[in-house]
C-alpha cells in the first residue's frame, strides 16, 4: 500500500524521479557539450564557430518550438510530453554520434535542442504544478536541488569517460541512458492529462497548512509582469549559456592556471545546491518575486568580482560561488514567479512563451561569447556579461516592487 501511495503517478517519487531525469538531462544534452566541444571540433576538422554554430542553430529552434510544447503540456498532460521527448533526445543524442558533415550535425544538433523544451526544468516545473497546483513551490526547490548534481557528476564522468571512449562513444551511451533510464521514469511517475484546472489535491500532495486566497495578475499588470519576466529570463539565459560553455576558457584568460580553473569551475554546482538548500528550508517566509531580485543582484557582482580580480585563485573562487548561488537560485525563480503571479492554470503554455525569447537569445549566446573572447578579449566577454544580468537583477526588482 506505501509503495502503491509513493508510486502514483504525481505522487511523493515525482520529485525524486523528475531529479534523476534532470540529471541525466542536463548533463547529457547540455554540459556534456562543453567538455566534448573541442574533440568534436578536432574529429570534424573544423574551425569551433562552426560546432558552436549548430548548437546554435538548435537552441534557435528550441525557443520556436518552446509555446508548442507548453500547450501540448497542458492539453495532453506532461507524462506524454515528457516520455516522448525524453525518446527522442535518446535517438538525437544516437544520431549525433553518427554525424560525419556539417549537414548531419547541423541536422542532429537542431533535434536535440529542440526536443530539451519537453525534457528540461520547464516542463518538469509543469508536471509539479499540474501535481500540486498553486502548492508546488516546495516541490520545485526539492526538485531544483537535486538537479543541480547534474554539471557536477557530468563533467568529471565525462572526462573520464573520453579516457576510454571517443565523443562519439560517449553520445552513444548518453544516448540510451535517456531510453532505458528517463523514458520509464516520465512514462510511470509524471501525471497525466488533466482534464480541468490543476488544484492541489490530498491524494497528490503532502499535507499542508491552509494558505491564504491568493489573487494572480490580470489585464495590464499581467502584461507587464510577462515582459519584465520574459527579460530578465532571456538576459539570465544568455549569461548563463556562455558562462557554461567558456568558464573555463574565460578564468584561463584571467591567468588561472588549467588545474585551478577546472577546480574553481566545479565549484558552480555546489554553489547552485548551497543556494537552492537555503531556499528550500527558509524560502517559504519569503516571496518569490523578492528571492528572484536578490538572488539576480548576486549574478552581476559575482562577475564583477571576477573582473576585478579574476586573475586571483581566492577572488575568482568567490566570485563562482556568487555566480553558482545566483544561478541555482535562477532555476527555482523560473517556476516559483510565474507560479505567483499567473497561477497554475494554463502553467506549461505560459511557461513555453516565457522561454521562448531566452532560447532564442541563449542560442545566440556560445557563439556571440567565442567570438568576443577571441576579438575583444576577455574583459570585454566578462562586462558584457555583468550589462546583461545587471539589467536581468533591475528588470526583476522592478517587477517586486510594482506588483499590487
Amino acid at each position: 500500500m506505501a509503495w502503491s501511495i509513493a508510486s502514483r503517478p504525481g505522487g511523493p517519487a515525482l520529485i525524486v524521479a523528475l531529479g534523476i531525469t534532470q540529471i541525466f538531462g542536463y548533463g547529457a544534452l547540455y554540459y556534456a557539450f562543453s567538455v566534448l566541444a573541442p574533440r568534436i571540433t578536432e574529429s570534424l576538422g573544423w574551425a569551433p564557430e562552426w560546432t558552436y554554430g549548430g548548437l546554435a542553430a538548435g537552441l534557435l529552434l528550441g525557443g520556436a518550438v518552446a509555446p508548442l510544447t507548453g500547450g501540448l503540456i497542458d492539453r495532453y498532460g506532461t507524462r506524454m510530453v515528457m516520455t516522448i521527448g525524453s525518446a527522442l533526445a535518446g535517438l538525437s543524442l544516437l544520431a549525433l554520434a553518427e554525424a560525419r558533415g556539417i549537414v548531419s550535425y547541423v541536422l542532429a544538433m537542431v533535434a536535440l535542442q529542440a526536443v530539451t523544451t519537453a525534457v528540461f526544468y520547464d516542463a518538469a516545473f509543469a508536471a509539479l504544478t499540474q501535481a500540486r497546483g498553486s502548492r508546488a513551490r516546495l516541490a520545485i526547490s526539492q526538485l531544483t536541488l537535486i538537479g543541480g548534481f547534474a554539471s557536477t557528476l557530468f563533467w568529471p564522468l565525462t572526462t573520464s569517460l573520453l579516457a576510454v571512449l571517443d565523443w562519439r562513444g560517449v553520445y552513444r551511451l548518453y544516448g540510451l541512458s535517456q531510453l532505458l533510464v528517463c523514458v520509464p521514469l516520465h512514462f510511470f511517475f509524471l501525471p497525466g492529462r488533466v482534464k480541468r484546472p490543476v488544484v492541489a489535491s490530498a491524494a497528490h500532495a503532502p499535507a499542508l497548512e491552509a494558505e491564504p486566497e491568493i489573487t494572480y495578475l490580470t489585464g495590464d499588470a499581467r502584461r507587464r509582469a510577462f515582459l519584465l519576466l520574459a527579460l530578465a529570463f532571456s538576459l539570465q539565459g544568455f549569461v548563463v549559456s556562455a558562462m557554461s560553455i567558456h568558464i573555463l576558457a574565460l578564468l584561463h584568460e584571467f591567468g588561472v592556471s588549467a588545474a585551478v580553473a577546472v577546480g574553481i569551475g566545479a565549484m558552480i554546482g555546489p554553489s547552485q545546491v548551497a543556494g537552492r538548500l537555503v531556499e528550500m528550508l527558509f524560502g517559504r517566509a519569503v516571496s518569490p518575486v523578492t528571492t528572484a531580485w536578490v538572488s539576480g543582484l548576486l549574478m552581476p557582482l559575482g562577475l564583477l568580482l571576477l573582473l576585478v580580480g579574476g586573475s586571483l585563485p581566492v577572488l575568482a573562487g568567490l566570485s563562482v560561488i556568487a555566480y553558482g548561488i545566483s544561478m541555482g537560485l535562477s532555476s527555482i525563480v523560473r517556476g516559483t514567479v510565474p507560479l505567483q503571479l499567473f497561477g497554475p492554470v494554463g502553467f506549461g503554455a505560459m511557461m513555453g512563451k516565457l522561454s521562448a525569447p531566452g532560447l532564442a537569445i541563449k542560442a545566440a549566446a556560445p557563439l556571440a561569447a567565442a567570438v568576443t573572447l577571441e576579438r575583444a578579449g576577455v574583459t570585454a566577454a566578462t562586462l558584457l556579461f555583468v550589462v546583461f544580468s545587471g539589467v536581468a537583477a533591475g528588470a526583476l526588482f522592478l517587477l517586486a516592487r510594482t506588483r499590487p
